[in-house]
This record gives C-alpha cells, structure tokens and sequence, in this order.
C-alpha cells in the first residue's frame, strides 16, 4: 500500500479551511487531494462525484454514507471520520466491505460554550436589542437572570456534564435525565436525577445532549413540548433529529413556549425556506459547534495522521 497512488476527497469543507489545517503534503507526491466545498446533498452527486476516489474524509455527519453509496463507490479503500462516532455512516456494512473506517479525537468544550451563548443570548434578548441599537433604540426588552432558574438537561454525559458546571457557577437549578444515569452521578455534576416530566415541566430552559439513535429519534416532540411552561425556552446543540422540528414550528407558532435555541436541524445545510431562518422566536446558529480553531487543527491533522499511517499497514483509530 505504500506506494500506491492515492485520490482522497474531503468532503464539506464549507469554510475551505481543510488545506490549512491539514498537512497534507506528509502523504507525498503520489497522492491527489480535492476538497468539496460545497454540500453533495443527494446520493446521486455523491455517488458522481466519488467515484474515483480511494479515500473520502468526513466533515461530522454532514454528508450520509450508506449501503447504496458504499456499494456505488468501487474503489473506495478508507473513510476517516472526524470524532470517534458517526450516525450517518454505515459502519458495519463498510466493515464487511472491507473498508477501513478511523475516526479522530474531539474537543469537548467546543459545543457546551455555544450552548451557553444561546441559553444567555435568549436569556437577554440579545438579538432584539442588536437589531434596536443599529437602528437607534434603546433598551427595547426586559431579559432573565440565571440565577435561581432551572436547567433540565437531557444527556448527562460529556458535554452535558459541562454545560451543567457552568449552570451551577450561574447559581441555577440543574435537572438531569440519561437512560442509564444515577442518582449519584447526577449529584457528582451538580444535578439532580429526576424524570423527563419534571425536565420539562419544571425547567426554564430545556437543553439536549442525548446521542442520536433510533431510540432518541424525534425524543422531544408535541407531548413533551405541551409539558413546558411558556415563557421556558429549549436549546438543542447536539443532533437536529432528536427533535421532532414540525411540533417545535407549531409550540413556537402557537406561543407554546418563548423560544428555540438551535444549532443542529433535520437536514443540513438548512434550506433557505425553513421557518427558523425567519421566525422571530428562534435563535438559530448553522451547526457550529464544533467549529473552532483548535477542533480543526485536531480534526484535520488527526485525518492525515490516520490516512498516512493506514497506508503503512498500521491503521489507528479504528471505528469498532
């Protein structure tokens, strides 16, 4: 393998940034690199467009990977994942294909931080009076201490774990649930287990941490939301699927609750029509998480890494 010529594809490098962040000249002179830069959204442009390819990188889950594609691509050889997970690659069948699947390590701190810039920028209006104050206004709305409030956290695990230690600095609240947490657990983050009527009845805001799976699938949908109070908001920065976007559209339509914190939605990029984009009760970030300088600078230089070694025969990171 090691002198074989490669062609490597690194798929949705929306802020054409892979080239920089990746030392991609470590792999040799026999070796061709294309970056996408715009989204393949459908299976017919992936399937077109990769045909040739021996290696494909994944940006997160941003480009799915499934039998049909898998079956489609002849010479693929390798995918490398960013993060040590991916729901939208097949992972078994590309195993049984004999395609090698490596991930990369994760920033943790990167998605907790914006959790907290939609919590606080909901909390105080802040898009209200950004938009009064560049247009002459002044002091337009009343916003909310944190302090006192209560946090419901659904997924208590890495990131959720984070989110709620800054919770306790604020001096809220914290409600936690997991499928498998203890009470004891919960305590040692500063939480209290409790079950998910009480996260949504009690909460003032409602943020979700939960791993994506067809268990979690649709996870808050119109009965939890009729459980919120109505000036409580819901956050969701993990997977866009694990809300159930229709009931959400119809609870903010209809004044249900104050408002949604979003970073993650059901098809990505959104389209330029979806309601979010528009509705005045939702904060909307475009996935970005994860998009910091130094998740990048891991992602990409971990991608390389996995690729040059896997070409000695030595793969590394290896998703099970």
């Amino acid at each position: 393998m090691n002198n074989q010529f490669l062609k490597i594809a690194v798929l949705d490098d929306f802020q054409q940034v892979a080239h920089q962040y990746g030392d991609w000249q470590r792999l040799g002179s026999e070796v061709v690199v294309e970056y996408f830069h715009n989204h393949l959204s459908s299976k017919k442009d992936l399937i077109d467009k990769l045909q040739s390819f021996d290696v494909i990188c994944l940006m997160r889950e941003r480009s799915v990977i499934d039998q049909e594609v898998i079956d489609s691509l002849p010479q693929l050889k390798l995918i490398v994942t960013t993060g040590m997970w991916n729901a939208v690659l097949d992972i078994p069948y590309a195993k049984s294909k004999n395609i090698c699947i490596c991930g990369t390590d994760a920033k943790q701190s990167g998605t907790p931080e914006l959790t907290w810039l939609l919590i606080l920028a909901l909390a105080r209006k802040l898009e209200n009076e950004r938009h009064s104050i560049r247009h002459g206004g002044w002091q337009t709305s009343v916003g909310m201490a944190l302090a006192g409030q209560t946090l419901g956290i659904l997924g208590l695990g890495k990131i959720g774990s984070l989110v709620s230690k800054v919770a306790n600095a604020f001096g809220m609240r914290v409600l936690a649930y997991s499928q498998n947490l203890t009470a004891s657990d919960a305590i040692s983050h500063g939480a209290l287990k409790v079950d998910l009527n009480a996260i949504f009845s009690e909460s003032d805001f409602v943020s979700i941490h939960l791993k994506l799976s067809e268990r979690t699938h649709h996870f808050v949908g119109s009965t939890e939301l009729a459980l919120m109070k109505k000036d409580a908001y819901l956050i969701n920065t993990s997977r866009g699927p694990l809300v159930n976007e229709v009931a959400v559209i119809n609870a903010l339509n209809n004044q249900q609750i104050a408002g949604y914190g979003v970073d993650t939605f059901d098809v990505e990029p959104l389209s330029p029509s979806h309601p979010f984009r528009s509705m005045s009760n939702v904060l909307a970030t475009p996935h970005i998480g994860y998009v910091t300088q130094d998740s990048y600078q891991l992602f990409f230089t971990q991608i390389v890494e996995n690729i040059l070694v896997w070409r000695q025969g030595q793969p590394v990171r290896q998703l099970m």
